[in-house]
């Protein structure tokens, strides 16, 4: 397994830079899709986003700057949880992990589809809602994502970086035409201290989970510390500079689109590219709302990138240590990418994308599936990477380590940011099994949540024990000769 390791690693390029892994964690964490699920949740969403922040944002962050700079090996969370808790529990932890983005890439390929739909203005809206216009869309997205990834970081992080820039300009335009629209027609919204605070009902119970969602991926960029020049220097000052960018924008975005559009008119997948067409609209350079829509659309293949060379690593790792087929850890002979585990998320993330339309009249009625499958899946590997860094708190080179930024407070800051983190992802996953209140059937709803995740695990679990038995047959033919 040690010649394995070595000789799969060694192919690996250190290509990313600051710069680079800024802009990866912006296009990895930054969603206009959830500051349009946020504005159509309406003003409350103001204080569930600093209650995220506060709680959830900062603690990980913290954790995640600790981990990756103590640990900085190919794999991230894989890597963190098997050091903790052993090859059982690390394997659980990547699986899910890796899993979890099937179900996310099509949720994340559908409403960057929709968003694409506002390149044609006005006119072109609608096919926001068009469910041939959103998958094909999304299939080449992914198709467009997935090439660049296999032919080289050297080439892929550029499709990151343009998504990490495509991403936040075209919320600074928001921004912008909201400021512009408030000042010469006031906005649509008024804003109290009472009417942001949370309206808890059955929306908004389910919509918490997705607001602490929106919050997560700067793990992702640590899957790949092994591309990264001087990781330890460089992960703790990308995750504090992306992750004070992300969360004032977030905020902002809200209040801006709630400034251009009444709640309740806000699609919740394509809500900020809808603000801003009818606001530059109002005000005369309706192009505007294309610009931003183009500009975007570029952003959304960057963010799909991001989480395809992410997450991409963790099969990778997974299968060097022998837990899945030996061809996960195959890298490209002449581009050093691993290729196979890239092809294979790609094609069955195209696959649950499909399945999903399946008895779904809507495209909204899938896209709340899917979102909340992936939350679920998601959240289950960052309750073991808490935990584990409590348990590696008590280990005595976490005060011997030179290059490790940790967590203020010694163990006791580590126990606060842990159980934080730890207590936020619990109740997330309890929420996401909640149907959303205007679901028209909750049972199928609840049959496709339960049953997909369920069957992911099981599959995974499956697949760890087969790889076990042969291990240990292995060893024991070993042994005999």
């Amino acid at each position: 397994m040690t010649d394995l390791h070595t000789e799969a690693k060694s192919q690996l390029r250190r290509e990313m830079g600051f710069w680079d892994v800024l802009l990866f964690n912006i296009a990895a964490v930054l969603g206009p899709r959830w500051i349009a699920a946020a504005a159509h949740n309406g003003t409350s969403s103001l204080s569930l986003w600093v209650l995220a922040a506060v709680f959830f944002f900062v603690p990980t962050a913290l954790i995640i700057t600790e981990l990756s700079t103590r640990y900085p090996a190919e794999g991230g969370l894989y890597v963190w949880t098997r050091e903790a808790f052993g090859d059982f529990h690390g394997f659980v932890a990547g699986w899910s992990y890796w899993v979890y983005s099937f179900f996310y890439f099509p949720g994340l390929l559908v409403a960057s589809s929709a968003m694409g739909a506002y390149i044609g203005g006005s006119a072109g809206s609608y096919l926001s809602g068009n469910k041939a216009f959103l998958i094909s869309g999304s299939l080449i997205i992914l198709g467009v994502a997935v090439w660049l990834n296999i032919v080289g970081l050297n080439i892929g992080k550029w499709l990151q970086n343009a998504g990490g820039v495509g991403t936040y300009v075209p919320l600074l335009i928001l921004l912008a035409v909201a400021l512009l629209f408030a000042r010469s027609h006031h906005g649509l919204t008024h804003f109290t201290w009472r009417n942001s605070l949370p309206d808890w009902n059955l929306d908004t119970v389910n919509f918490w989970s997705q607001i602490a969602f929106a919050f997560t991926g700067l793990e992702l960029v640590c899957a790949m510390s092994e591309e990264v020049r001087n990781p330890q220097r460089t992960f703790p000052r990308a995750i504090l500079g992306s992750g004070l960018l992300i969360a004032i924008i977030y905020i902002l975005g809200t209040i801006a689109v709630l400034c251009l559009l009444p709640a309740q008119n806000v699609d919740t997948q394509s809500g900020v590219f809808q603000a801003i067409s009818v606001g530059s609209r109002v005000l005369g350079f309706g192009i505007i709302g294309v610009i931003a829509a183009l500009i975007v659309t570029v952003g959304n293949a960057g963010g799909v990138g991001t989480t395809v060379a992410g997450v991409a690593r963790v099969p990778f790792a997974v299968g060097i240590d022998s837990y899945l087929p030996a061809f996960f850890g195959k890298i490209h002979p002449r581009w050093r990418t691993p290729y196979v585990s890239i092809l294979i998320q790609a094609a069955i993330s195209a696959i649950v994308l499909l399945l999903s339309q399946i008895k779904e009249s809507s495209m909204a009625g899938a896209y709340q599936v899917l979102v909340d499958a992936a939350i679920i899946l998601y959240f289950l590997p960052f309750l073991y990477m808490y935990a584990a860094a409590i348990k590696l708190a008590y280990r005595a080179d976490r005060a011997k380590n030179p290059g490790a930024v940790l967590i203020p407070g010694g163990r006791a800051g580590v126990w606060i940011m842990g159980v934080l983190g730890f207590a936020v992802c619990l109740i997330s996953i309890a929420l996401s099994l909640v149907p959303p209140g205007d679901t028209s059937n909750k049972v199928v709803f609840e049959v496709k949540l339960v049953g997909g995740t369920g069957i992911a695990i099981l599959i995974g679990l499956a697949l760890y024990w087969r790889a076990k038995r042969q291990l240990r047959s292995r060893e024991a033919a070993e042994l005999r000769t």
